[in-house]
């Protein structure tokens, strides 16, 4: 049997004492919410506070699990050629701690907004049911199986 290939990934859900949202916007995929790829050997919390760090200058302190989502869809990445396995994502809660908002590699723009505009950035639709989950967060975990590719579908959608 062939070891399976999954991508584990966090994001990270930075709300400030104002209630502002941090966002980023990055080269390939539009606005999102800070996160990405879990690296070999990290575990999800920091995982999740250095991908936020990365994309945004921003320390945060991980307070919750928001979310636990998979992207089971088959498809090619931005390249065209290379494919992209199973995705499962782990979204946290986030506090601001520190830091100074900037740009980097991955990212043209950062900023915070008000948690009432968030969603006027946000056009990809999963990072849209994403962000709505945590919006709506009631102390239990939302797990969610969609596919992004041809579109957007929703496959399941349950609170763990």
């Amino acid at each position: 049997m062939a070891m399976p290939t999954h991508i584990v990934a966090c994001g990270g859900l930075v709300e400030d004492a104002d209630g502002n949202i941090l966002i980023v916007k990055t080269h390939d995929g539009g606005w999102v919410f800070p996160g990405g790829q879990v690296e070999v050997g990290e575990n999800l919390i920091d995982g999740v506070v250095r991908e936020v760090k990365e994309e945004s200058g921003i320390d945060v302190a991980v307070s919750h699990l928001i979310g636990v989502y998979t992207n089971s869809a088959i498809h090619k990445w931005y390249d065209g050629v290379t494919d992209v396995p199973t995705k499962v994502m782990f979204d946290f809660a986030c506090t601001p701690i520190g830091g100074e908002l900037c740009t980097s590699e991955e990212t043209s723009d950062c900023k915070w907004v008000a948690k009432e505009d968030a969603l006027d950035y946000i056009t990809q639709p999963a990072i849209r049911a994403r962000i709505e989950e945590y919006f709506k967060f009631d102390g239990k975990v939302e797990y969610q199986e969609y596919v992004t590719h041809p579109e957007f579908d929703l496959k399941l959608s349950r609170k763990l």
